[in-house]
């Protein structure tokens, strides 16, 4: 998915230099995000989220996975670095203009990093009883390490024995979009190492938790299929991850396109959807 807890290398900079971010970050909204739904609900339901929760969301993007945990009753803090678009978006959805609706009590949204969100705070907020990072890694060469980067300034935010929910991609024999994510990985060849894709090692959100100073406490798997409209729609809203950055930036649009549109062909229906099954995996762990 979107690498937004990943700091960018020069290649996907210069891809995403070329792109129209407020479409791109439109799409997300539009098209891509939803198909994470079910793993932000299997969380929330297992970790009984509700009034009582104060919640971290970490790369929170347009803020689908904020608005789902509001709607349960809890106050949710969103912070994100990498897309002011996306952001823009969460705004809309979670601070409306008050002039015409009332805001949703609790909630707050912070351009920049954790600690930007505990200087904006003070020392008179509760601490979080929830940390989440729902940008799934294992596709994005580095994605591990600026995940570990946010985990380690947010854990100090959050109360002795919070949970911190990572999120990743499961087994590539279980995700039908890692064979069209490989389309990024081959047309990013030139550049490899540089954040073209990769295929999801074993125990990455385990290491990542311990690096991080957590103490893994529990893991689940939930089905989360990609379905779109028609190809266009597929196309569009694989781009707007940002997984094809570097495949851009390694030849052009046009090309990556061709070849993207390509490979969905299998996952093509007869009545002209597209329709990819996939497994996520997320990991609780605890702050010590």
């Amino acid at each position: 998915m979107t690498p937004t807890l990943v700091r960018r290398h020069s290649s996907q900079a210069d891809a995403t230099s070329r792109v129209d971010r407020c479409a791109r970050a439109r799409d997300w909204s539009e098209i891509q995000e939803r198909m994470l739904v079910p793993l932000y609900e299997a969380v929330y339901e297992r970790l009984e989220v509700g009034s009582g929760t104060r919640l971290l969301g970490l790369g929170c993007g347009s803020g689908l996975a904020l608005l789902m945990a509001a709607s349960r009753g809890a106050a949710v803090t969103g912070v994100d670095h990498s897309s002011p678009e996306r952001l823009a978006l969460a705004r809309e959805r979670l601070l409306p203009d008050t002039r015409r609706t009332r805001a949703r009590e609790g909630t707050r949204l912070v351009e920049g990093s954790p600690e930007d969100v505990g200087a904006a705070s003070g020392a008179e907020t509760p601490a979080y009883t929830l940390v989440t990072a729902f940008e799934p890694i294992g596709c994005l060469a580095g994605d591990s390490e600026g995940l570990g980067g946010l985990l380690r300034a947010a854990t100090p935010l959050a109360e002795r024995g919070a949970p911190v929910v990572l999120a990743g991609w499961g087994p590539p024999e279980r995700c039908s979009t890692s064979s069209v994510l490989r389309v990024a990985g081959r047309l990013a060849e030139p550049l490899r190492g540089t954040g073209g894709w990769r295929p999801a090692p074993r125990d990455e959100l385990e290491e990542v938790a311990q690096r991080a100073g957590l103490k893994p406490d529990g893991s689940g798997r939930v089905a989360c299929p990609f379905g779109y409209a028609d190809t266009e729609s597929a196309v569009r809203g694989l781009l707007s991850t940002g997984l094809f950055d570097a495949a851009v930036s390694a030849t052009d649009r046009a090309q990556v396109d061709k070849e993207l549109t390509e490979a969905l062909h299998p996952y093509l229906r007869p009545d002209g959807t597209v329709w990819m099954p996939n497994v996520f995996r997320y990991l609780i762990a605890r702050i010590p």
